[in-house]
């Protein structure tokens, strides 16, 4: 840690003014006597008066003595207890009279030291505002027991390169631990910063850390070269050992042939031939999957009556399993056709033809330098390369791909490794007692009739859209565009051939975490009726409706005026355009917003559940999978009215009784689509969105996380994201690039995954179901 005491005394003086808080440039700069850093004080936490700057949500705050500083007994730490486990959010922040101006020409970082004494790891949230209201969102996992100084890097270089890795390794040496990008803007206004904040969300027990020497440091000399060589052959970090980390192909298949000794593809004793629970009640055999409610509980019930429920891991296919080399080809390659029904994304390695291979070049050497290896062209595992059309986010728009993941797994099974890990996957889900595939599968697993999974599909195309303000991965659709109507059949025309009447097909997600609105503010709850409502009726369809339902309701101009204490001229004028203004003041005018969002989504949710009951009556209809960001009680409504399960992302350490209490008044079955923990000791350089502090922490993790689903009457299941680790390079799509497998780029299990995995599916039943018998 950056600290001493001695020193610490005999600055306070001479920074105490500046750590209430005040702008000025004049601050005292102090030097480290290990890294030889300027440093800026702006917190020591000696003085009780700097507790003015801190406000608490949910959190209790006290200072504690410094038990290290004998020499110095007014030298105190600040302790923060989250109370996160009766609270969903829990948070402070530190918020100075007046603004700070940190604005410097050096790149610089904020700093502090802290300690965690509990016996569990926190996952803390870091935010750095300015003025504007923009914010920079860093997350970290303070180890159990622990002490480190962490930082936030606020302005650098590598701060703006464009790298296509979701979090960057850090670009200079220090034994220092950085808080990992997530979201927002890089670059703030640094001459007036408002707020810093660091809080948690959705904690299943209350947690508590120690702060100390909260400062602002320069940082060191950026490594030119911090991102060159990052991966070796295998698609493994060349900068940290590990246990299960792989040095030849020998040691690769004798790790491999030792697993499959193990694997025998028997189902647990207490399983149906479909995975439901043989020893609990029996109930009509329908031939299919369907969900029912006995007594209190929602539960699914399998082809032959017994009661089911879903756990099993999603993305289970090679889609998501390439990076960016860096290089490009100068002959084009032909694009997407519009009749396509499924995004660049959920497709496999789409390679490039020999004549296109040889128009070669290196588009970024930053990409290509991250590589120690990637094989010739005519290498028997050049198969492996591919090329992405359009990328989400990156340092290319387009480019060739490679994905270490197949290689590996032709380094084990030889030329013809598809069938070999296909039929291994299965046998693995089936051992570590997985009841069904979580979304999506690769189509190769629908007529095995091995093990139970779901469909899925995307509604994309040519169709008008809407905007909620917020479009993360992409804008919404408009579903009064009669054109929305065709695609989705056309997406579900393909579904039905894939699935061909299946009985092991549980059901069917259609889209994923679209940008519906949030809670976070009304503009942003009715951020797709405010957007729309701006726009002309004559081209969008969405909007002739919104004109159409407040005609009906308000037969005059004057009377929707006066109910919204608005002064429009006209109803003409309304369909040309309104902006919305003063929201917050009018009751009215939120009620109608409300109801022009319900109507909104009950459009799409209709037209997509119509078009899957006409192909596919007997299968369920599982929604379009919310993001705890982007969804909102009119469209979680909206989607328990059509569809069969209700589904949602959640990201969160697990859930909390009363944030999914309104679970009660929609009583729909409810389905996690997506959850995750991981850490950062096998090398890869993200965690992924929720952080634990190494394998045994994220087993441990998961393990809570299942308790607290299977404990709640509404789930009928929960499914892991995702099979493999992420690209230690990024994917090629949007650089996501974490620890978040059961296995990892060398195909190889994490063996605490597994092992927690058994000891939840083993009385998987019994604890979810046991009181209906």
């Amino acid at each position: 840690m950056i600290k001493n005491k001695l020193r610490k005394s005999l600055i306070i003086l001479a920074s105490s003014y500046m750590a209430l808080g005040c702008s000025e440039n004049s601050q005292q700069k102090t030097e480290s006597s290990q890294s030889q850093l300027n440093q800026t004080y702006l917190y020591q936490f000696d003085l009780a008066t700097e507790l003015n700057d801190f406000l608490e949500e949910n959190t209790q705050l006290s200072l504690i003595p410094e038990t290290a500083a004998i020499e110095n007994a007014t030298s105190k730490r600040l302790s923060v207890t989250f109370l996160a486990k009766e609270n969903y959010k829990s948070s402070l922040t530190i918020q100075p009279k007046k603004p700070w101006n940190w604005q410097q020409d050096k790149a610089f970082y904020l700093a502090l030291d802290i300690e965690n004494p509990t016996q569990d790891s926190t996952h803390i949230f870091g935010q750095v505002i300015d003025n504007k209201k923009q914010t920079h969102t860093r997350s970290v996992v303070i180890p159990k027991q622990s002490k480190h100084t962490f930082y936030i890097e606020l302005k650098g270089e590598d701060l703006n390169q464009e790298t296509g890795i979701r979090s960057n390794p850090a670009s200079w040496q220090s034994k220092d631990k950085p808080f990992i990008w997530r979201w927002g803007v890089k670059n703030l206004d640094l001459t007036q910063i408002v707020k810093v904040k660091f809080s948690v969300t959705s904690l299943l027990k209350d947690k508590t850390i120690i702060l100390d020497n909260i400062r602002l440091v320069d940082s060191p000399e950026m490594d030119p070269n911090y991102l060159a060589d990052l991966v070796d052959k295998y698609g493994q970090s060349t900068r940290v050992d590990y246990p299960q980390k792989v040095e030849t192909d020998d040691v690769l298949q004798k790790v491999s042939q030792a697993e499959l000794e193990q694997l025998d593809g028997k189902l647990m004793p207490d399983r149906s031939k479909f995975g439901g629970w043989k020893f609990g009640p029996k109930l009509e055999a329908t031939g299919y999957f369907r969900a029912e409610k006995l007594g209190n509980t929602w539960t699914m019930v399998d082809p032959e009556g017994y009661l089911f429920y879903s756990h099993g891991i999603a993305n289970v296919r090679m889609a998501n399993t390439t990076t960016i080399t860096g290089r490009d080809y100068k002959k084009p390659i032909p694009q997407t056709a519009a009749s396509d029904v499924t995004p660049e994304d959920s497709k496999g390695v789409i390679r490039a033809s020999d004549d296109v291979l040889k128009t070669v070049y290196v588009a970024s050497e930053l990409r290509h330098k991250m590589f120690q290896w990637l094989p010739e062209y005519d290498d028997s595992l050049a198969k492996h390369f591919g090329y992405r059309r359009s990328v989400h986010t990156g340092a290319l728009e387009k480019g060739e791909t490679f994905s270490f993941y197949q290689a590996n797994l032709e380094r084990k099974y030889g030329d013809d490794f598809i069938p070999k890990w296909r039929d291994v996957t299965v046998d693995r889900m089936i051992n570590w007692g997985f009841t069904s595939f979580g979304n999506w599968i690769d189509p190769m697993f629908y007529q095995l009739d091995r093990f139970p999974y779901f469909a899925n599909g995307w509604i994309i195309g040519d169709f008008k859209k809407v905007s909620s303000g917020a479009d993360y991965w992409s804008p919404l659709p408009d579903p009064f565009d009669p054109e929305f109507s065709k695609r989705a059949k056309a997406t579900v025309d393909v579904i039905a051939k894939e699935v061909q009447q299946n009985p092991w097909c549980v059901g069917i997600f259609i889209d994923n975490e679209k940008s519906w609105g949030s809670t976070s503010s009304l503009q942003a709850q009715y951020g797709i009726v405010i957007h729309t409502l701006n726009r002309t009726a004559t081209e969008s369809p969405t909007k002739a409706e919104f004109v159409k339902l407040m005609q009906t309701k308000y037969q005059t101009i004057e009377q929707l005026n006066q109910s919204w204490n608005t002064k429009i001229s006209s109803w003409n004028s309304f369909a040309t355009g309104f902006k919305t203004q003063d929201l917050e003041s009018s009751a009215n005018m939120i009620a109608d917003y409300s109801a022009m969002l319900s109507h909104y989504a009950q459009a799409y949710f209709d037209v997509v559940n119509k078009a899957l009951k006409q192909q596919l009556p007997n299968h369920m209809y599982m929604g379009a999978r919310f993001a705890d960001w982007g969804m909102t009680a009119e469209v979680v409504e909206a989607a328990a009215k059509y569809a069969d399960v209700v589904s949602y992302n959640f990201y969160k350490e697990g859930l909390q009784d009363k944030h999914w209490a309104f679970l009660e008044q929609i009583d729909k079955p409810s389905i996690i689509g997506e959850f995750h923990m991981g850490a950062t000791d096998t090398g890869l350089l993200n965690p992924g969105l929720v952080h634990a502090q190494s394998q045994q922490d994220r087993a441990d993790m998961y393990t809570e996380y299942m308790q607290s689903v299977l404990k709640n009457n509404y789930f009928v299941g929960a499914h892991w994201f995702q099979y493999t680790d992420s690209p230690l390079t990024g994917r090629a799509y949007d650089g996501e690039n974490y620890n978040v497998g059961y296995v990892s780029v060398t195909d190889t299990p994490y063996k605490e995954m597994v092992e927690a995995t058994k000891k939840i599916t083993r009385d998987l039943y019994s604890n979810k179901y046991g009181h209906l018998k």
